[in-house]
């Protein structure tokens, strides 16, 4: 693991305190009886105002999490401040948002710690930044790569927002990560970027060995191209590709069923870690497709050679046995 680096001058802490009772300047999510919300930001002096009356910030203010409140119109609001995926999904956006359960995905599966080194390629609306930011904590370094200026300005706004100020682990750069990138020593690279590839070359160079790289992509042709990429360029181990669906159930006594509406397919996540310099990987023994690898001649083919297993005694080229090899024992 490399060594956290601390940015330029003294760090400070960030403005927001989830916990504790409501104070100026947090953000309340205020819940009616259909479940509607409303995120409003405390002042003293302010109400809040809608159809079913006004509930005066000074109320809430000094209140527990978790309190209710009455408009004078005589309807009742819980008040709760928003948590990262509430933030996240009701957040300002340029670019499309990383979903919650994506983001989950990235910190698990890319094994973001506190204190750990991470650079990010798109930075899009911030969601992303968000949980990267909470995973590394103010000890880590999170510097995130954004091409478009104005996109950058939607992140850095939703970022302190959710942070009540700046992040002291973060560093945002409008520009190219493939041309800009400025860190060298880095445990994770998270891209998330139209064409993730461009960057495995510099991504490459600036991570340990043992890092780990994730790329977030909307289609499988693009998670073709990384997956493939990757094998080729022979810096990293096998990679791994996979999405995550969510699905939520409806549970009211014996009314329990799976609701009629799930979260689909929102991206798909391939991972790769970092290879020592000089290492060639072993060969992956793995089972094509028929006619995945076309031959030379252009003819449909078994597998590409040297990476398929052999065929049973008798047995046709893609019937052969599972060629992954079992336990061993040594004498």
């Amino acid at each position: 693991m490399s060594e956290p680096q601390s940015n330029d001058g003294p760090r400070t802490t960030t403005g927001r305190i989830p916990h504790g009772p409501f104070r100026p300047g947090d953000q309340v999510q205020l819940t009616d009886p259909k479940g509607r919300i409303n995120t409003i930001t405390l002042q003293s002096g302010k109400e809040y105002h809608s159809h079913k009356g006004a509930i005066p910030h000074d109320t809430i203010i000094g209140s527990p999490e978790g309190s209710v409140f009455r408009s004078t119109g005589g309807t009742e609001y819980l008040a709760f401040r928003p948590l990262l995926t509430d933030h996240t999904l009701r957040m300002p956006r340029g670019a499309a948002v990383v979903y919650p359960k994506d983001a989950a995905q990235i910190v698990a599966q890319a094994d973001i710690f506190p204190g750990a080194r991470v650079i990010e390629a798109g930075a899009g609306s911030g969601a992303l930044s968000c949980f990267l930011l909470r995973a590394v904590g103010e000890h880590g370094h999170l510097s995130s790569y954004e091409r478009r200026p104005d996109f950058a300005d939607i992140a850095r706004g939703n970022v302190e927002r959710f942070f009540g100020g700046p992040h002291p682990a973060w560093r945002l750069t409008v520009g190219s990560l493939e041309n800009d990138l400025a860190e060298t020593e880095i445990d994770r690279a998270v891209l998330d970027m139209l064409a993730p590839w461009e960057c495995i070359d510099a991504v490459a160079e600036a991570l340990i060995p043992g890092g780990m790289l994730c790329a977030y992509i909307a289609t499988t042709t693009q998670m073709s191209r990384i997956v493939e990429d990757l094998r080729a360029h022979g810096s990293f181990a096998e990679p791994y590709a996979f999405e995550t669906l969510l699905r939520s159930w409806h549970v009211d006594g014996l009314a329990v069923r799976p609701d009629h509406r799930m979260i689909g397919h929102t991206g798909f996540l391939v991972t790769a870690r970092r290879l020592a310099d000089g290492v060639t990987p072993p060969t992956r023994r793995r089972r094509p497709a028929k006619g995945a690898h076309p031959t030379p001649d252009g003819t449909p083919g078994n597998g590409t050679p040297g990476n398929t297993a052999p065929a049973a005694d008798g047995a046709p080229a893609d019937a052969a046995p599972d060629a992954t090899p079992g336990p061993t024992t040594e004498s």
